[in-house]
């Protein structure tokens, strides 16, 4: 059996010291398998972006450890942290990130070329998979918001990572458009071969999830399997 996508144990995070010590996420652990598209779920402040970022491997843990694939991550310098992320995770953040004065191809491109050979038909296979074959030399500006969004998931899946990882991806987009957008969320865990992290305050989004996991306070309250996903068309906010 291949190992987890994801182990946390104990993972903690601590922001400040003494009396303006925050502690962002508390003794969280969890398991999540290869192929599963897991919900982080809860209000603001409850600490979902702080745990997607342990994940990342945007900055270390206060303490406890957090493996990804059988790789501990605690143990990792600035410079593997950095290899990590480039080799290993997709990120999808809620308001795009793209760069306006490229192309979304060459948004895509630009990650497609720092991660290996053949990324001008890595990018088009990409841009072609989000339905934007034919927007691709457009600038951001003249693309709608779903589409910028599409940008972002195709500028997530050039390098094929293991783990996606997304935060609040609807949140800028109207009902319609983000359905659309968790669908092809949806659809990139594929034969099992990669597992979606989709931050969300929104509970209507979990009942898609394989996993959710709420959070409040920073710490994990309920890690629960959900046997049946609806689809993203079957949801209701």
């Amino acid at each position: 059996m291949s190992a987890p996508a994801v182990v946390a144990n104990e993972l903690t995070k601590t922001y400040g010291s003494a009396e303006t010590e925050v502690r962002a996420l508390r003794e969280a652990s969890f398991e999540v398998d290869q192929g599963e598209f897991v919900v982080l779920l809860g209000p603001s402040g409850s600490g979902k972006t702080t745990l997607l970022n342990q994940v990342g491997a945007l900055e270390p843990p206060t303490s406890g450890d957090l493996e990804t694939n059988g790789v501990s991550l605690a143990g990792l310098d600035e410079t593997a942290r950095t290899e990590y992320r480039l080799e290993s995770v997709g990120f999808v953040f809620q308001f795009y990130n793209l760069i306006p004065t490229l192309t979304a191809r060459e948004n895509v491109e630009l990650i497609a070329e720092l991660t290996g050979d053949d990324s001008k038909q890595r990018t088009d296979q990409v841009l072609g998979a989000v339905g934007l074959a034919d927007r691709a030399n457009h600038f951001p500006a003249q693309l709608s918001g779903g589409e910028q969004q599409r940008v972002s998931i195709a500028r997530g899946l050039v390098k094929n990572p293991p783990l996606l990882l997304c935060d609040e991806p609807t949140g800028a987009l109207d009902v319609a458009t983000g359905k659309q957008i968790l669908t092809l969320l949806r659809g990139t865990t594929g034969g099992g071969d990669r597992s979606v992290f989709l931050v969300t305050h929104n509970s209507e989004i979990s009942k898609m999830a394989d996993r959710v996991i709420r959070l409040r306070d920073g710490e994990i309250i309920d890690d629960t399997a959900n046997p049946a996903p609806a689809s993203a068309e079957d949801l209701d906010w």
